[in-house]
């Protein structure tokens, strides 16, 4: 991977390890970051740890609005989607570096052909020197025959008409050599800054999702919620019953105690109040073992409830 796809996940890594070092990340800066990493554009940098930033900022949010457990699962799957992205990210990167490799080798494979132009623009100059050499040697022996003065006279100016059409098509096919490796580099950049936006929709097509995630385990959380709310609340009113039939025991045993002292004063009504009181006895033992049920099923409710809350905890995560 090149220095240049490789700014911001340095950039990344070394916003986690100064947070690690005890650095609080809204105090983290531009400057810090790159004496870390020691490469790419500032401007490059300060974007991903914008990025950065906001991550942390919506995972602290997460974290204290959710359980433990939720929070930590959530969390994992946050992970999961940004090195997902980060990947995807590099991968797209390196794919249009090689794109731009192949672009570069083109462009180099067009130098020959340069040359080439360049070398027969060169022979097209030692034609002309040839060309002007012969104009000399007419005009001596135009001195030597007054004859052949016309003759050499358009030779040499077609010899001119020539030099300036060879230097004027020379030109254009440099012209037009530079115009195509420029049409071609702007192509190669509209692709890339295509390819790259892309990417950043598919990232944030994952982000969304990955929000609308969230979304639906705080509402499982807040149902468990009130699930629990609404088991604590029929254990009170169970206890206040249990409470109730107490006080109703306690009740009776003193109106047993009542009889035993009307039994004592009077003899003669012994029989049937002795009666009346295994009567009350037998009543105090079913209102006993009523309670004894009631306390058991209260204890086990008081066990069946924290399984409930566990196993609900377990599906949320």
């Amino acid at each position: 991977m090149s220095r240049i796809s490789d700014t911001r996940l340095r950039t990344r890594q070394a916003a986690a390890s100064l947070v690690a070092a005890g650095r609080r990340p809204h105090e983290l800066t531009v400057d810090l970051i790159y004496a870390e990493i020691r490469q790419g554009s500032r401007t490059t940098i300060n974007d991903e740890l914008k990025l950065w930033k906001d991550e942390q900022a919506r995972i602290d949010a997460l974290s204290a609005a959710l359980p433990p457990a939720v929070a930590s699962a959530m969390l994992s799957v946050w992970a999961l989607a940004i090195e997902h992205g980060e990947a995807v990210f590099a991968q797209r990167g390196e794919e249009l570096e090689r794109e731009a490799a192949d672009a570069t080798a083109r462009a180099g494979a067009l130098a020959p052909a340069n040359a080439t132009l360049q070398a027969d623009v060169q022979t097209l100059r030692a034609q002309l020197d040839d060309q002007q050499a012969r104009l000399a040697a007419a005009l001596t022996e135009r001195a030597q025959a007054q004859a052949g003065h016309d003759s050499a006279l358009r030779q040499a100016e077609a010899a001119v008409a020539e030099r300036d059409a060879v230097r004027v098509q020379s030109e254009q096919a440099l012209r037009d050599v530079q115009s195509a490796h420029a049409r071609e580099l702007e192509a190669l950049r509209t692709t890339h800054t295509g390819h790259e936006s892309a990417l950043r929709a598919e990232v944030g097509q994952a982000t969304a999702r990955l929000e609308g995630v969230q979304k639906r385990v705080m509402l499982q959380t807040e149902e468990a919620r009130d699930a629990q709310r609404r088991a604590e609340t029929a254990l009170a009113k169970t206890r206040q019953r249990n409470e109730q039939l107490v006080a109703d025991v306690q009740r009776l045993s003193a109106d047993a105690a009542e009889q035993r002292r009307l039994a004592e004063r009077h003899e003669k009504q012994l029989a049937s109040v002795m009666e009346e009181a295994r009567d009350l006895r037998r009543e105090r033992d079913a209102m006993a073992q009523q309670v004894a049920l009631l306390q058991g099923q209260l204890k086990a409710r008081g066990e069946t409830t924290p399984a409930r809350t566990a196993k609900r905890s377990r599906q949320v995560t």
